[in-house]
């Protein structure tokens, strides 16, 4: 691995500021922290190099992703094509799946990284010098081995006189498997950051941490991801609303007894005294879209409160679709999947009529007549749902009612502000009722709930 033309400092600090771009918060320490790991380390061993400006550089969990694939391309393994006869690969591709087989068997990592190399030059090749990992992927074909690497491996375990569990190394084998597609990916940026420029894929071609995925566009494996975030969201948010809530009980400035002490000082008052309070913990009430289009932005935020009930009073949580139904017994039930919370609540609970389309009108009035005991002076609603309605009746009166009884009420919408008032979107109506804020991803969600949630 050679140093960079401009230097490793240059590199480092574009390196560092990629992962900025990318919304890692990394400040003047760590960057120096980074700077002084590289000089200590130095450029011959690139994975001990990766591992040490990891731990200068990151410090919250889901951002080892992004980290990786910025460091393969500003400190890449090679340049150029690999080794590897391109025109042989394209003629004889069941002569390169042979040899993935025999990689992935062995779980040979330097095999598997020049095998990811030669497929995407000979195969991942479009346009006018593109490279693509999908194309590269398509044509391998990797996902289809399974069953020819389970082979290999019981016959390499047989000759050994070793077990074989044919479910456990099911699994890692799959393992194996995503980790080639992965290494195909990042062969194909970089290939790609040698014609456009690094800075370009490094802001394009890097998919962004868990906590900065939108809830509306998340496949079904982010969303996995997001729910592993779950956990260490609610341990912060729980910090923060206790923070909150010892200021609170501080109450405010004591003028008497803040004189009275300072008269053994000569009048500096270097001990303020403060009326302190014991306000009793808040109540909170969700009320959760269920439907397909922020289906996981609603099961999320069911997690994420879930895990944090303890910093509350009372928890309640309401889910509909055209109905409304309580599912509290769901949500908060410590034994639930969370994976398959959501079509528990579908299957269990009342939350559809005689349509499967959203009715925010005809659920907001639902719940403010079969529910009133639920929101108190004491209680914080949130409306988790991208308020559009499909051309139904919004029945304002009925949030209104539901706003004259709670003690705050807040609008969480998945959606940016600029969509707010398009199509069928009745959320610029409810937003003059209700604060509405915007939360497109975890990062947000937790800011705002971290915000406004009262203590």
């Amino acid at each position: 691995m050679t140093e960079p033309a401009h230097g490793l400092a240059g590199r480092l600090t574009a390196f560092v500021h990629a992962l900025r771009g990318h919304g890692l918060r990394i400040g003047t320490g760590e960057t120096v922290d980074a700077a002084r790991v590289a000089e200590l380390l130095g450029l011959a061993d690139r994975e001990r190099l990766r591992e040490g400006l990891a731990a200068a550089l990151l410090r919250a969990d889901g951002q080892r992703a992004v980290f990786d694939a910025a460091f393969d391309l500003y400190f890449p393994l090679g340049v150029g094509a690999p080794q590897g006869a391109r025109e042989a690969v394209r003629t004889d591709r069941d002569g390169l799946r042979d040899r993935l087989v025999a990689a992935l068997a062995a779980d040979d990592r330097a095999a598997l990284a020049q095998l990811a190399g030669e497929a995407v030059d000979a195969l991942g090749g479009y346009g006018a010098g593109g490279w693509s990992a999908h194309q590269t992927l398509d044509r391998l074909r990797p996902q289809t081995l399974l069953v020819r690497v389970r082979a290999a491996v019981r016959a390499e375990r047989a000759a050994a006189a070793e077990g074989f569990t044919e479910r456990l190394d099911d699994e890692e084998i799959r393992r194996r498997i995503r980790g080639f597609r992965g290494l195909v990916g990042t062969e194909a940026r970089r290939r790609a950051a040698e014609l456009r420029g690094t800075e370009q894929v490094a802001r394009r071609g890097i998919a962004p941490s868990a906590d900065q995925v939108d809830f509306l566009t998340a496949t079904r494996e982010q969303l996995a991801e997001l729910r592993r975030t779950v956990q260490p969201l609610a341990r912060k948010l729980a910090t923060r609303l206790a923070a909150r809530r010892r200021k609170a009980a501080r109450g405010q400035l004591d003028l008497r007894r803040t004189l009275r002490r300072s008269l053994s000082t000569g009048g500096v008052p270097l001990r303020p005294a403060y009326r302190h309070r014991r306000p009793a913990r808040p109540e909170l009430v969700l009320l959760c879209d269920m439907s397909g289009s922020v289906d996981g932005f609603s099961h999320f935020t069911m997690l994420l409160v879930r895990a944090i009930r303890d910093q509350f009073a009372k928890v309640r949580v309401f889910a509909f679709v055209n109905r409304v139904d309580e599912v509290t017994r769901l949500v908060t039930a410590g034994a639930a999947d969370p994976a398959e919370l959501s079509r528990r609540i579908l299957a269990e609970a009342a939350v559809t009529g005689w349509h499967g389309s959203s009715d925010y009108g005809t659920a907001l009035e639902g719940f403010a007549e079969r529910y009133p005991d639920a929101v108190g002076p004491r209680t914080c609603v949130l409306i988790l749902g991208d308020a559009r309605n499909n051309g139904q009746d919004p029945r304002l009166p009925a949030l209104r009612r539901v706003a004259d009884r709670a003690r705050a009420v807040y609008w969480l919408n998945p959606e940016p502000p600029a969509s707010w008032s398009t199509g069928d979107s009745a959320a610029h109506l409810y937003a003059e009722l209700v604060e509405m804020h915007a939360c497109r991803n975890a990062r947000q969600l937790g800011t705002v709930v971290a915000r406004l949630l009262p203590v």
